[in-house]
């Protein structure tokens, strides 16, 4: 059964009527026993799924990642549903509790500060539990930090690969950024904002300065940014900027034939050099660094970790 809406827009000193055809909205259906999964606005209320707002408000119980942080949404569309605190220095132990609760016919939604509960954020293990004890599980579809900032990357997306957050170490950092030197794939990382200027001078020197990157910040909010082009030139787009917050998506686009010189190590190529041009290793390394864009040193400290 529909119904016809009429809005009225004024132009001018006159009131011009549209005509919309809506669904009239029928009693709520019983939600069914199991574990939801509710994808939640990554930074504007507005992204969220009539569904979700249905669950999160006829649930028996929300488990948030920061009860407060949900608090916000909860209050915002007038949700009374009650909640608990589900994260990652709790996890095994609420786990276990929501499992002996839905294993009663317990209706509970899982729910992170934002985006799609498990995708680098809590969840696996009550998932994993409730599977194993034959409890449904039900996913909510939303909001998903990387797939919007893949979306509007301008990056390939027929083969991308999301890696979670870099390591904060330095050196697991680099090797992981050394795993995808060959990449053919879009390669996605969450990164936090205070280390981004130290992470994006490694992709400079282990990637190579060409390499086509994408920084996706603080989407769909009011300071919403994205940096787009080649690694080196992002590096001074921000060189003199102070990022202290705001949520960071780094996107790496595939190696390409203008990343040949990088795909290789500088050990290796430093091998090339003195093996096909006749350079002693001094002018091989210092060829490498022009090459490359990185300091003499940098280059020599590569070739010592790539022997």
């Amino acid at each position: 059964m529909l119904t016809v809406a009429r809005q009225a827009i004024r132009m001018g000193n006159w009131f011009t009527f549209f005509d919309a055809t809506l669904p009239v909205v029928t009693e709520e259906r019983e939600l069914a026993p199991g574990l939801y999964l509710v994808a939640t606005p990554i930074g504007n209320l507005e992204d969220i799924t009539l569904r979700a707002l249905r669950v999160l408000k006829q649930a028996g119980l929300i488990a948030c990642e920061d009860t407060r942080h949900t608090q916000k949404l909860l209050n915002h569309y007038g949700i009374k549903t009650s909640t608990i605190s589900y994260h990652e220095h709790n996890e095994a132990e609420r786990a276990a509790e929501l499992v002996e609760q839905l294993t009663k016919g317990a209706r509970i939604a899982l729910v992170t500060d934002a985006g799609t509960p498990s995708i680098s954020d809590p969840g696996f293990r009550v998932v994993k539990e409730a599977i194993e004890r034959g409890i449904p599980v039900i996913p909510v579809p939303g909001p998903a930090a990387v797939v919007a900032a893949l979306g509007v990357s301008g990056l390939p997306s027929d083969s991308f690969y999301f890696r979670g957050f870099l390591p904060a170490k330095r050196g697991a950092r680099r090797r992981e950024l050394e795993a995808i030197r060959t990449s053919t794939s879009t390669e996605i990382f969450y990164e936090a904002p205070h280390r981004l200027k130290e992470t994006l001078e490694e992709i400079v020197q282990v990637l190579g300065s060409k390499r086509p990157i994408v920084i996706a910040r603080e989407m769909t909010k009011i300071h919403e940014e994205f940096l787009r082009g080649e690694a080196g030139s992002v590096l001074q787009m921000i060189h003199n900027r102070e990022i202290a917050r705001g949520e960071i998506t780094l996107l790496i686009g595939p190696c390409g034939g203008e990343n040949q010189l990088t795909a290789t190590s500088v050990a290796d190529r430093v091998q090339e050099l003195t093996r096909d041009q006749k350079l002693d290793q001094k002018a091989a390394l210092k060829k490498v660094a022009k090459e490359r864009g990185i300091s003499k040193s940098e280059a020599y400290r590569e070739f010592q970790q790539g022997r």
